[in-house]
């Protein structure tokens, strides 16, 4: 290979604006040809893909065919929950079925790569992107990290319904100050490892092929520039095989952070341990500058291209550089019945109920029901944020679902009630992307008169509010995490007719709903639940699916709490009440509680689920050791339903403070009416290790605490010692 070629496969553009037939004459086709690119993103579509394919591998010098990448994650155009949503399910076999449809699809229509999951850890809503995330937990995000990479990559790259996974943000991009996007993260290493890394390690051991660098700065240097981050931690302390590829124009912002102009900052990423630039070109316009003045050196670049090689072998491109552009394929296995069906399914299983005063849900399939709000007929919106190959036309609206399911058992009406907020500016820029919400243009009052109108009519409303779609995602940041002005007066005015009032909350991120929380009976929180959305948000308010979803992050009272998480450590000073009660020189506030308004795995069913007879094998163990929990679940309520048994551990005592619980095991059963089960969780010394002031990864001697409840705010506990 020349120095041109082997920087040539380093770079990743955009498609730009090729559409078939436009490939051979666009500026792409050329550098394609002159061995320029390495691959290409967003570009949808086999014929597209196959059309561009053809200029690498038959009309370049040296034939390598290119990767095509695309931001496919939570679904293609069979769309899943928001990856916050999918959380919630705590299903890892759900979750990675998600990723295996979302595979087949997009490989079906001629991707390879998938710039997913995302795996940042976030405690702090404010950040948009905690949509496209997991939420706070370092362990349960670790579990579907490793299930988001096998269902993407499967047992065998070689197949053609697989494609390489790529995760995302390395490292920390969940943290950053003000929880504004993009902005600073500063943090010291002992969090780092315990509480931010481990959701990447478990994809790096999971083999993920590829990772994404982040925005963010580690220790005052970009992660796209930082060789401890990319070289020293991610290959020689992990073991990572695959290759590095920068966020969007990720090394051209170096330049902005204060690292230096293009050449410098270009050099300063291969040195680190980057091998692909995205759209910035940085690589492909300096690095030959670089080499002769002996910035970088040839092993490095000879290095990087031999991982792009490897990636493109390992998917049998070399051996069949067109086998994901099967024509075939793309007509009749996208957007099927069949996916759509388990769509449905899952997303159902990702509602998350959090109130349900005196039984009013599921409702009955009689009578008349009045749906009001904006979010209720606005199919744009239900794929949520990055869906960008959904066909938001294809899409089930809430109102199209509930009359679906209802059939002619009961009489939907349809009222708008309400724009997404009072400022038409302000709901331009949260329905971007073909998001529209089609802003009504009648006067507020003729918007609520309409809905009092069909309120007053009805038996029961339900109340279709929140977020829009692009109100969370990238570049989403929010100060204010209530739900608009315009909503909460129409909220407000649905509440005064005396009707009951059931509150769909569509949200991206957790919301303070503590005025809503006092106001309504019932609330069920959906998320952005997918292409089959209002399918699967009917079939749990009707009682066709009982709720089983549990949160992945907590549910602020207010946003003065933020950043707020259940696996805090106590201060010397920690408050002595839970009532709520100021206490002068105690850690607290003097306008708020403590306390979380919904905890970090908490969620209702229709169903009551009791917990009995917590107890272990043994009350000691050694390091070689294995310990036995054992719980009852008895199911005491009305419905068959699901449960999430959750295990918390407690380190007493520790070489360095300990949070005061951390998740550490957890299954989804199923239980009849009536039915008990016994639970049982298997403790060995790795769910007792830590990382400590050395970053060392130990277990201490000592005692613990074991929580088993159903949620983090389980007080059911025991206690066992840890003994050499």
């Amino acid at each position: 290979m020349t120095l041109e070629e082997k920087i040539g496969q380093l770079n990743l553009p955009t498609s730009g604006d090729i559409t078939t037939g436009q490939a051979n004459s666009s500026n792409i086709a050329k550098k394609i040809e002159e061995g320029k690119v390495g691959g290409l993103f967003n570009i949808k579509s086999v014929q597209k893909i196959k059309e561009v394919q053809k200029i690498a591998v038959e009309r370049s010098r040296l034939k390598i065919p290119l990767l095509f990448g695309m931001d496919v994650i939570h679904g293609y155009e069979t769309t899943f929950p928001i990856p916050l949503g999918l959380s919630c399910t705590w299903d890892m076999n759900l979750i990675k079925r998600s990723a295996q449809i979302a595979a087949h699809e997009a490989s079906a229509d001629g991707i390879n790569w998938t710039f997913s999951p995302m795996v940042d850890i976030s405690r702090d809503p404010r950040w948009g992107r905690i949509s496209e995330g997991s939420g706070e937990d370092p362990y349960l995000g670790s579990q579907i990290a490793k299930a988001m990479v096998s269902g993407y990559q499967g047992d065998d790259l070689m197949k053609n319904n697989t494609i390489l996974s790529c995760v995302k943000h390395f490292a920390l991009y969940g943290a950053p100050e003000a929880g504004r996007d993009y902005n600073t993260v500063d943090m010291s290493k002992i969090r780092m490892y315990n509480d931010y890394l481990p959701p990447y390690k478990a994809a790096v051991d999971a083999g993920t092929a590829s990772v994404m660098a982040s925005f963010n700065e580690i220790d005052g240097i970009p992660a796209t520039g930082n060789k401890w981050l990319l070289t020293d931690l991610l290959r020689k302390d992990w073991g990572f095989k695959g290759f590095v590829v920068t966020d969007y124009t990720g090394i051209n912002e170096m330049t902005d952070h204060g690292m230096g102009d293009l050449q410098t900052v270009s050099a300063l990423a291969l040195n680190a341990g980057v091998e692909m630039d995205m759209v910035g070109e940085g690589f492909l316009t300096t690095l030959q500058k670089s080499l002769a003045e002996g910035k970088v050196t040839i092993a490095q670049i000879d290095r990087a291209v031999t991982l792009i090689l490897n990636a493109k072998y390992d998917l049998g491109l070399f051996h069949d550089p067109y086998k994901y552009c099967d024509t075939n394929r793309a007509k009749t296995e996208i957007f099927t019945s069949a996916h759509r069906n388990e769509a449905r399914k899952i997303a159902a299983e990702s509602l998350v109920l959090l109130k349900n005063e005196g039984q009013l849900l599921p409702l009955k399939k009689s009578g008349t029901i009045a749906l009001i709000g904006p979010l209720a007929e606005a199919k744009e919106n239900m794929a949520g944020t990055w869906s960008v190959a959904t066909k938001q036309e294809n899409s089930i609206s809430l109102f199209n679902g509930m009359k679906s399911v209802v059939s002619n058992s009961a009489k939907i009406l349809y009222a708008k009630g309400s724009n997404l907020d009072y400022d038409a500016a302000y709901e331009e820029r949260a329905t971007m992307f073909g998001k529209t919400l089609h802003r009504d243009q009648r006067t507020n009052e003729q918007l609520l008169a309409e809905a009092l109108q069909i309120a007053n009519q009805s038996d029961v409303i339900v109340a279709a509010l929140g977020e829009s779609a692009e109100m969370s995602g990238e570049s989403s940041s929010r100060t204010n995490l209530e739900i608009p002005k315009a909503q909460k007066d129409l909220l407000q005015q649905l509440i005064k007719t005396g009707k009951p009032v059931v509150l769909v909350l569509f949200d991206g991120r957790p919301l303070v709903i503590t005025e809503e929380n006092k106001a309504v009976p019932a609330i069920l929180n959906v998320w952005f639940p997918g292409s089959e959305a209002g399918y699967a948000i009917a079939d749990v308010l009707f009682g066709d699916v009982n709720p089983s979803g549990k949160l992945s992050a907590t549910f602020p009272r207010s946003v003065g709490q933020v950043p707020i998480y259940y696996a805090a450590k106590n201060t010397g000073r920690p408050l002595g009440n839970k009532q709520g009660n100021f206490e002068k020189f105690r850690s607290n506030y003097l306008d708020e509680r403590n306390e979380p308004l919904f905890p970090f795995g908490f969620g209702l069913s229709y169903t009551a689920f009791k917990y009995s007879n917590l107890r272990l094998s043994a009350n000691t163990m050694k390091s070689n050791d294995k310990l036995q929990a054992f719980v009852d679940v008895t199911n005491t309520g009305n419905f068959d339903g699901k449960e999430v048994v959750q295990l918390y551990i407690r380190d007493l005592v520790g070489s360095v403070t300990r949070p005061i619980k951390e998740l550490k095991g957890f299954k989804k059963i199923s239980l009849k009416k009536g039915e008990t089960q016994t639970v049982s969780f298997e403790i060995t010394v790795e769910d007792l290790k830590f990382y400590n002031s050395d970053l060392q990864f130990v277990a201490e001697p000592g005692r613990f605490q074991l929580f088993i409840g159903t949620n983090s705010d389980t007080t059911d506990k025991i206690e066992f010692d840890l003994v050499n």
